[in-house]
């Protein structure tokens, strides 16, 4: 039996102003075999790959081996943590009322209607770990770092969940420690984009979290705060061709590190943007997928008055652009937004962070 594997290897890298740079793709992320008890599943990795922000975007098939069912799909990824000027409320928290453990890796899914899970594995480990998110329609698989809790967003919405830590064995083996299988029902459609998360961790970005404050303050206009956030990142940031070059397959943007050196490949533009809205209370989901036939990335975000506005920040495959900031205000959509974000078959999402 064969099933197809999508691996999103990277966001990463591409390109603000100038061209994009293409990197190596990670041959070890999951380019593999992971195992669980007697199902084995062998990737291999094909000749064709994706430019995703001037990086790879692989593809890879699964050839299944056992009497079992065991589908797993791939994604990349670490991080997470705790501090200030951000509300106690928006942290995510390993609550310990639901948790599963197994081979020293342990899940908290406590707070699943908070919009997110959390793994640790508290000890050293020679070995590398990955976490998968599985929902409704779309498997996520993450890096784990070991030491404290790393959050993960449950970016399927309501419905059923399983959610594995897998450590590699020898080669490119993998078998699963421990897995949580549960059902989510959120508060709300835009948890699991409001909290920080591995992809976009501002819980410990205070430089950032306070510039976004400072950037956003006395406005109470959700597309104001958009325009404010995104003049700055594209005003005052710069392409970094030589990091686009040399990015290894797992990188995840610090935020207060891209912050300070006002340079980053698309994946910080991304990031950084996303987070700063977050950290002021705007829901908002970073995306990649495409926009007809070209691969790219947006933030849509969610005001009271419209709901979900795809697209609302996006990247075009050249620059980052921004939408007319007035053209949600009044319910009017405008002749570019109905371009952009009223015609649904232009935009075909892929992930969502």
């Amino acid at each position: 039996m064969k099933k197809k594997l999508i691996v999103p290897l990277l966001l990463a890298a591409s390109c603000l102003s100038a061209g994009c740079a293409k990197t190596a793709s990670d041959e070890e992320a999951f380019a593999g075999l992971i195992s669980e008890g007697g199902t084995e599943l062998f990737y291999h990795q094909t000749a064709s790959d994706e430019e995703a922000f001037g990086h790879m975007m692989d593809e890879a098939y699964v050839d299944q081996v056992s009497l079992d069912e065991f589908t797993i799909e791939d994604e990349a990824v670490p991080l997470a943590g705790a501090p200030a000027a951000v509300p106690g409320e928006m942290l995510p928290v390993a609550s310990g009322t639901a948790t599963k453990n197994g081979g020293g890796a342990e899940i908290d899914y406590s707070n699943t209607a908070d919009g997110y899970v959390m793994a640790r594995f508290a000890s050293a480990s020679s070995s590398r770990l990955k976490v998968q998110v599985t929902g409704p329609t779309t498997t996520y698989t993450y890096d784990l770092p070991t030491g404290g809790w790393v959050t993960f967003p449950l970016s399927d919405g309501n419905g059923e969940y399983k959610t594995t830590v897998l450590q590699n064995t020898t080669g490119k083996k993998y078998a699963a420690l421990t897995s949580a299988s549960f059902s989510v029902t959120l508060k709300d459609d835009f948890a699991p984009f409001l909290r920080p998360n591995q992809y976009v961790d501002y819980s410990t970005a205070v430089n950032t979290v306070a510039k976004a404050a400072e950037l956003t303050q006395n406005e109470t206009d959700t597309l104001k705060k958009v325009a404010a956030v995104y003049d700055f990142v594209v005003g005052n940031f710069t392409y970094d061709k030589d990091k686009a070059a040399t990015v290894q397959s797992g990188y995840l943007p610090n935020l207060d590190s891209v912050l300070a050196a006002k340079k980053g490949i698309c994946f910080d533009y991304a990031a950084l943007m996303t987070g700063m809205l977050r950290s002021q209370g705007v829901p908002c989901k970073m995306v990649v997928g495409y926009a007809g036939t070209a691969y790219h990335a947006w933030v849509s975000v969610w005001t009271e008055e419209t709901g979900w506005i795809d697209g609302a920040i996006f990247f075009d495959g050249k620059v980052w652009q921004r939408m007319d900031p007035t053209f949600a205000s009044s319910g009017n959509s405008s002749e570019s937004i109905m371009q952009y974000i009223g015609n649904g078959s232009n935009y075909t999402t892929k992930y969502l962070y």
